[in-house]
């Protein structure tokens, strides 16, 4: 899976100063690279991600790759789609879900923000 340009790709090393640190709220996908459903929706994470280009930003976490931060914040299925802001989990949602629902969390993300 391509790193699209408006995606952080973002592992341990990253994660804190990236998320936990950013002033703008996060949207981080955990995925994995054998996961049908994570690369079905890869596409709509690229489409959201272009769409909210100054006002969100999107990362994506390798689960494979970064097991510390899996287990950091209990990801027991993917693709899960987690929404921070100020550094802490607001919401989220599991499995290859559609734009439309990303977008709402998005959207109540940005209105409280």
């Amino acid at each position: 899976m391509a790193e699209n340009r408006q995606h952080i790709k973002l592992n341990e090393t990253t994660f804190d100063t990236e998320v936990i640190g950013s002033t703008d709220p996060v949207l981080v996908d955990f995925w994995a690279d054998w996961c049908g459903p994570c690369h079905r929706i890869a596409p709509v994470l690229d489409e959201v991600a272009a769409d909210f280009d100054g006002r969100v930003r999107v990362g994506k976490v390798n689960v494979d790759e970064n097991p510390g931060l899996s287990t950091r914040y209990g990801i027991r299925s993917i693709p899960s789609l987690l929404f921070f802001r100020n550094g802490q989990v607001v919401d989220q949602l599991i499995g290859a879900v559609a734009k439309k629902m990303i977008v709402e969390k998005l959207n109540a993300l940005l209105e409280v923000a």
